[in-house]
């Protein structure tokens, strides 16, 4: 190919910069901001049924550039994360309050919310458990 055919096709087939894959026979960048959570999960115990419980996990960027937390997303619709929006500095702390709506739930439940942020990996996995109570039972004496 010559040096016209080359750049043409460079142009025709970008390649996209994204610092979180890295291949095979390259390193993870040491200067990546790092998530690291106080808690990996919460256990609320009993829940009432029908009822909106909610817990804040708080986490740290322990990496070297500031922490961006892109999506979060949770295992059920009854389960809804919210997150600090701003990029968290090396150092500083975030949140990342999950609540869960036991509306129509029973029994033992178990919730996983993946966390996408600019960290190595990308991906980060905090869950939340309980037992929801039966509406129906009676209540002893």
């Amino acid at each position: 190919m010559n040096a016209a055919a080359t750049a043409a096709s460079d142009a025709a087939n970008p390649t996209v910069d994204n610092p979180n894959v890295v291949s095979e026979n390259e390193a993870p960048n040491p200067n990546a901001p790092v998530m690291k959570f106080a808690e990996s999960e919460f256990d609320f115990g009993d829940i009432q049924p029908d009822t909106k419980v909610h817990h804040t996990f708080s986490f740290t960027n322990t990496g070297k550039s500031p922490l961006l937390i892109e999506d979060a997303t949770a295992s059920c619709g009854c389960t809804t994360p919210s997150w600090t929006k701003e990029p968290v500095a090396p150092g500083a702390q975030g949140k990342m309050e999950v609540q869960f709506d036991s509306h129509g739930k029973q029994g033992i439940i178990s919730k996983q919310v993946a966390v996408r942020a600019n960290t190595q990996p990308n991906i980060t996995t905090i869950l939340i458990k309980g037992n929801v109570l039966d509406a129906d039972a009676k209540k002893p004496l």
